[in-house]
């Protein structure tokens, strides 16, 4: 089991690699605890749940919206939770963004932690403090920066998730080694035939890996201010439109993304045709990579939904060589000229 620690400020946020999920009770208040989970994982876990009321919501992206928050925070107050009450989230990155989300603006703001069940909030959701909800198509466009007080990522949980909820997250972990670090880059390569059968042991050495190179990106950057965190958002600004407009899973759409954006960096000389030519085919690997269908007119309207823009213009994330990447504030128009001509070479 490992610990790593995410400093901000006078803040800390404790993230807990390989602990038994079943840990979480001698982390919890005496009173005023609320756990918020999914119906999928109530059903499995739901007997070993710590003694508190639990809420349930229906699995998917569909759930992240203001409805479905309403009708929680309504919940908490039906459970008597007041400002000294603490939200438990026990599921996957819907849930994670939910729970935080919820506990960031109830009654001004109370605590929270989570228990991570899916490899995709393991390695991404529930990590780093990012808390929001959906309006309509356009993804996590209300939110706030407010850190967990702790996250238990125990990779046993990961052998009852259905095979596409694995790949999902796997291709997270996938664009962290494509930014940031080009030995889990050569780490997961080298064992993808494992990794495809969801190796506890070798996924928690490649989730802490992955969680370290996470954490200390944003606790440089915690707000997006410097703009040293916008690299995190590599394969999101085409991927949230894939995800937005064809219920194509999160991480399957940010795959799409990534290698969208790869073709676009390969076009503007960033890096070289074989790496960028390596990470599509591991993406391929995993069958992270299905038709998306749209075409560059569905992506020129949604990019200027894109909460990163300003004006016409896009923080737009661009591979360089395996390990590293940059934000270049570019036109959409000028985006999506690179993006057809990609499509014809």
């Amino acid at each position: 089991m490992e610990r790593i620690r995410i400093n901000i400020g006078n803040r800390t946020s404790d993230v807990f690699i390989g602990m038994d999920w079943r840990a979480v009770n001698d982390m919890l208040p005496s009173g005023g605890l609320v756990i918020l989970t999914d119906d999928n994982i109530r059903s499995i876990y739901g007997k070993e749940f710590p003694d508190a009321p639990v809420i349930s919501i229906k699995p998917g992206e569909e759930s992240k919206n203001l409805t479905t928050l309403g009708t929680l925070a309504q919940g908490l107050l039906d459970a008597g939770i007041d400002r000294s009450g603490f939200v438990l989230g026990i599921g996957g990155g819907v849930v994670c963004d939910i729970a935080g989300f919820l506990a960031s603006v109830y009654m001004r703001g109370i605590r929270f932690g989570f228990v991570s069940t899916s490899l995709l909030s393991q390695v991404d959701a529930s990590v780093g403090g990012k808390n929001a909800v959906n309006v309509g198509k356009v993804k996590n466009i209300l939110g706030c920066f407010r850190q967990p007080e702790f996250v238990i990522c125990d990779q046993k949980m990961l052998k009852t998730l259905p095979r596409d909820e694995y790949f999902s997250g796997l291709a997270e972990m996938i664009k962290t080694a494509v930014i940031l670090d080009e030995n889990l880059f050569s780490s997961i390569l080298k064992n993808k035939e494992k990794i495809k059968t969801a190796d506890p042991g070798l996924l928690e050495n490649l989730i802490a890996t992955a969680v370290k190179l996470k954490a200390s990106v944003v606790m440089e950057d915690e707000k997006e201010v410097t703009g040293k965190r916008m690299i995190l958002n590599f394969g999101h600004t085409f991927g949230h439109v894939i995800e937005a407009v064809t219920g194509m899973k999160h991480g399957y759409a940010v795959a799409c993304g990534m290698a969208i954006a790869c073709d676009i960096s390969a076009n503007m000389g960033l890096g070289s045709a074989e790496e960028y030519t390596t990470v599509k085919s591991l993406l391929n690997y995993f069958d992270l990579l299905p038709d998306h269908g749209l075409d560059a007119d569905v992506f020129q309207k949604m990019l200027l939904t894109d909460k990163k823009k300003e004006g016409r213009k896009i923080n737009f994330v661009l591979a360089g060589p395996v390990g590293k990447a940059e934000v270049r504030k570019m036109d959409v128009d000028e985006i999506i000229n690179i993006y057809r001509s990609t499509k014809m070479s």
